[in-house]
């Protein structure tokens, strides 16, 4: 009987593995750029730390279990619940600020569709303790630090950022009372994601005064964050929160254009971001063409840390997930189809069984020096392990043949030039093979 993989997951054969490690190495590499130290935490968590984040409805949308001793578990969605746990428990002894990068494998019970499926991976960028707009630059930066790096210009994806503290502050001057807004955020968020009348249905409902909807309407349709300065606010408290939040997202664009990123990125008020622990600049990288969900989001969370019992303490950060990525980069023709599944320094080629002893003896030799090696398992002809050479992308080949039983040379054949030279046998194996 033949059991098929679960649907949602996917096996990851050496080719696929090869895109896999294509996408991850890069994100690394990214990281590491900016600063960031890599992190990672269990792959289960306890269920409450999610339905403390995002509410009991969680609990449908992940896979969660009870153990032996009746402890509610989950696999874990996402990890910044972790590393909220994680920082919080040695606070003290952290060094600031806290600049961690994860790329975890998570799960969700979700219904497989395009860019989506029940198990992925997430790159995810963290700065933990400066509430500095920059702090919300070098997280947006450092994302399409590595976009850029792909090959995806301007003209390809573009940074959709705008600012939860300015939307909180606009709606509480329109006399939205501050416990509906948790209720709103989520229907402003899927203005761009549902047809315009499914919109007007929700936000009628959620929002019934036709004053406060128009108001809504005429923030959610500006594309200038110069126009923020036209809309007046009557709540002078209101007011005085507004500007606060509008200048600080004017110096978030300001930082990314000094870093030489202003043309990936755009002021874009439908960017509102669905999770209520969104406190102040949000952003998301679309496609530029709108045909693929967001590639990755993020956004400052200054009040996650205290919510898992830690103190307040400023955050921001963002998830790339690799599915909807990799679409992308195959749709811009930036992702081979041919990787390769791996890449050998040396191959040793045994043209004679007599030699199989040596053959091995000079493999070892050369991966205890630090050398990727490989051999055929048995003698074959010369044209048929140097086919097997390039195949592994080896950088050099040792041919083990007649040279040596004449007076123990190995012939070393370079793969790149086709270059070819021989060395004495014992120089070879204490690595001068290079003079």
């Amino acid at each position: 009987m033949k059991i098929p993989s679960v649907k949602g997951t996917r096996d990851f054969y050496p080719p696929v593995m090869a895109v896999r490690n294509f996408l991850v190495d890069g994100w690394k590499a990214a990281s590491r750029r900016s600063g960031f130290e890599e992190y990672d935490g269990p792959i289960f968590e306890h269920l409450m730390m999610y339905q403390v984040k995002s509410g009991e409805e969680i609990v449908e949308q992940l896979f969660h279990l009870t153990d032996r001793g009746g402890r509610e578990l989950a696999i874990r969605p996402e990890i910044t619940p972790t590393l909220a746990r994680m920082v919080g428990q040695q606070i003290n002894s952290l060094p600031r600020p806290i600049k961690w990068f994860s790329v975890p494998r998570l799960c969700r019970a979700e219904r497989p569709q395009k860019g989506r499926l029940r198990e992925f991976f997430q790159w995810n960028l963290d700065i933990v303790g400066v509430a500095d707009p920059l702090a919300d630059a070098e997280v947006i930066f450092t994302t399409l630090d590595y976009l850029a790096g792909v090959g995806l210009g301007p003209a390809d994806v573009q940074a959709r950022i705008s600012s939860r503290r300015l939307l909180a502050a606009y709606l509480r001057g329109l006399g939205l009372d501050e416990s509906r807004l948790d209720a709103v955020y989520p229907v402003l968020d899927k203005k761009p994601k549902v047809p315009p009348d499914a919109f007007e249905e929700m936000l009628r409902t959620c929002v019934p005064e036709e004053a406060i909807a128009v108001g809504i309407h005429r923030f959610m349709e500006l594309t200038d964050p110069a126009d923020l300065a036209g809309l007046s606010l009557s709540d002078g408290t209101q007011a005085e929160a507004f500007e606060a939040a509008r200048r600080e997202l004017a110096d978030v664009m300001r930082w990314l254009d000094r870093m030489g990123m202003g043309a990936y990125c755009r002021f874009d008020p439908g960017i509102v971001r669905g999770l209520a622990y969104y406190t102040g600049v949000v952003f998301e990288v679309h496609e530029a063409t709108g045909s693929l969900r967001a590639i990755c989001g993020g956004g400052r969370y200054d009040n996650l840390l205290a919510d898992f019992g830690g103190p307040a303490m400023p955050a921001t950060g963002m998830g790339m997930g690799d599915c909807v990525l990799e679409i992308l980069l195959r749709e811009k023709g930036l992702l081979a189809d041919d990787l390769p599944t791996r890449r050998l320094d040396w191959t040793v080629c045994c043209l004679d069984e007599a030699l199989m002893e040596t053959a091995v003896e000079a493999v070892a030799a050369l991966r205890r020096s630090g050398r990727a090696a490989d051999m055929a398992y048995k003698p074959a002809g010369l044209g048929k392990q140097l086919k097997w050479a390039a195949a592994a992308h080896a950088g050099r080949v040792a041919i083990l043949g007649r040279e040596f039983l004449e007076d123990r040379r190995i012939i070393i054949k370079d793969m790149q030039t086709g270059e070819q030279k021989g060395v004495d046998f014992d120089r070879f194996l204490s690595g001068h093979y290079d003079d």
